[in-house]
């Protein structure tokens, strides 16, 4: 039965095939339980004696909270996860996205052995409040991505997409003006070239003025200046402001209101300097090299950039930049190895420094598949399941590569399949049940 319950997981969370893929692929190679009901029933088994809360029976431990909302139809998903080792904390369908039931989510974390340092969402009112009344006193980083960078994102491209639209009018108007034959056909041509003119005139310098303050603001986000230098908190709020009040005056309102909508959220946005601090002192014990630091602190950030760009030629350039500061450091130290093992060390404590809760978007676009392959008809059973399979699981690429996210959350090897492990864990779940 093992055998077939490993079959079965394999093809089902590593194959990301349906229930009936499956199906068929068992009742192929002649295997036993191979029904669709058969095949639920186990999967269903295994997933009901599992967990849908991580337990943590050392010391409690502290850590980021990144709380967000998955949606399968209907029915919401509340998750936390930890952004630095990835590891998911908790994952629950829940009948409602109220204060109450995410407080109920998160004092069931607290009391299975994790407490936060921080928590980071975006700024749903449900899971704000339940922010309020659990965790008083801990610090709240709003979700940098969506608090900035999506809002006035979604503007910055409709503006270049009006700019261009504008200046797509006016040569069509000019071409219309040339076909023109008699003076009063002329004269009218001519004054809608005029008003063409004008109008794109607008569009292009409302763009340009709009698209240099966003590029503004989004590099005041940026923890370091471009020395290497860490920037600080109370400089990039002050430029932020102006930069926010300066897009709030130009002639767009509803651009406006934006603007001083996220002026008014800046305490929140820039709680991530003070982990910024603190990371950038560890990194001081690691190496008396300045420019060393330097170098390898831009390089950490132009990496964060390769991650983020969704524009080609934008991520080829982070990519370049990154690899010059990287030669940069091992030119620096006169040896590539001690270069990597120190990069590998900075990079750690930088990691520390979270912005935003955009691992949980990592995590949803790892569920969803399942969910579309299911038709999002989920179950805590299956999402025990997935929760158990992503946290023992080894990364194949990335910065994460070849470690488990309970590897980097525990510190402690993994040295059995994930399958195994689930295997285990219900047997014991089952003995003392």
């Amino acid at each position: 039965m093992d055998e077939i319950e490993e079959r079965i997981l394999a093809q089902r969370f590593e194959g990301k095939s349906s229930i009936d893929a499956i199906s068929t692929l068992m009742k192929r190679e002649g295997l036993p339980y191979s029904s669709v009901g058969s095949i639920s029933q186990i999967l269903s088994r295994l997933g009901d004696s599992l967990p849908n809360t991580l337990e943590n029976k050392a010391h409690p431990q502290l850590l980021v909270f990144a709380d967000d909302e998955i949606f399968a139809k209907s029915s919401p998903i509340l998750i936390t996860v930890d952004p630095v080792s990835s590891a998911i904390l908790s994952i629950e369908l829940a009948e409602t996205r109220t204060a109450e039931q995410w407080e109920q989510h998160l004092n069931c974390i607290v009391d299975n052995g994790f407490l936060p340092r921080q928590l980071t969402s975006d700024a749903g009112t449900a899971i704000k409040a339940a922010h309020e009344n659990v965790f008083t006193d801990i610090p709240w980083q709003l979700d940098t991505f969506h608090g900035v960078a999506h809002r006035l994102g979604d503007w910055d491209r409709r503006l270049e997409k009006s700019a261009y639209t504008a200046m797509e009018m006016t040569d069509k108007r000019e071409k219309t003006l040339a076909s023109a034959k008699s003076d009063a056909v002329i004269e009218k041509r001519l004054t809608l070239c005029f008003e063409a003119d004008e109008k794109e005139q607008q569009a292009i310098d409302c763009y340009d003025d709009f698209h240099y303050l966003y590029c503004y603001l989004i590099h005041q986000l940026k923890s370091f200046d471009s020395e290497g230098s860490l920037r600080q908190r109370d400089q990039a709020e002050e430029n932020m402001t102006i930069a926010l009040e300066l897009m709030a005056s130009l002639p767009h309102k509803k651009i406006a209101k934006e603007a001083l909508l996220i002026k008014k959220t800046l305490p929140n946005l820039l709680t991530y300097f003070d982990d910024a601090i603190i990371a950038f002192e560890k990194c001081q014990k690691l190496t008396t090299n300045t420019e060393v630091l330097q170098a390898l602190i831009l390089a950490w950030q132009w990496n964060k950039d390769v991650i983020k760009s969704k524009v080609i030629a934008r991520k080829h350039h982070a990519i370049e930049q990154r690899q010059f500061y990287l030669e940069l450091a091992e030119l620096f130290i006169g040896d590539k190895a001690k270069m990597i093992e120190l990069k590998e060390s900075i990079y750690a404590e930088l990691d520390q420094i979270i912005q935003a809760s955009s691992m949980v978007e990592c995590i949803n676009s790892l569920l969803r598949p399942y969910l579309n392959t299911s038709k999002n008809q989920v179950t805590q059973a299956f999402l025990n399941t997935f929760m158990f399979y992503h946290n023992h699981r080894r990364y194949h690429a990335g910065k994460r590569k070849g470690k488990t996210p309970m590897e980097l959350l525990t510190g402690k090897a993994q040295k059995e399949d994930w399958i195994v492990l689930l295997q285990k864990e219900v047997k014991e779940t089952l003995l003392t049940a």
